[in-house]
């Protein structure tokens, strides 16, 4: 886990990293995610161990690229988080 998270459950960096145009992917569990930033971010998830260019996307969300539209796209995240990892 980095060391100042932005998420309480997932490993995603903070709003700065994603201003700079950085994607990041991670998981949880079984649930893995993809962050792309653009004129919004936009948030994909899918249950597989496979790379987000193979893997079957199973629902797919945006949120502005905004500090408040972070903070939005987090909560919206953290709601998926499978229980019992």
């Amino acid at each position: 886990m980095r060391k100042d998270p932005a998420s309480e459950v997932y490993d995603v960096p903070q709003y700065s990293y994603f201003e700079f145009g950085n994607n990041f992917t991670g998981s949880y569990g079984k649930l893995s995610y993809k962050i792309t930033p653009g004129e919004d971010f936009t948030v994909q998830i899918w249950h597989s161990r496979l790379c987000s260019d193979l893997a079957e996307m199973e629902e797919e969300q945006k949120f502005p690229m905004t500090k408040d539209g972070f903070h939005e796209m987090l909560r919206w995240l953290e709601t998926k988080a499978p229980t019992g990892k």
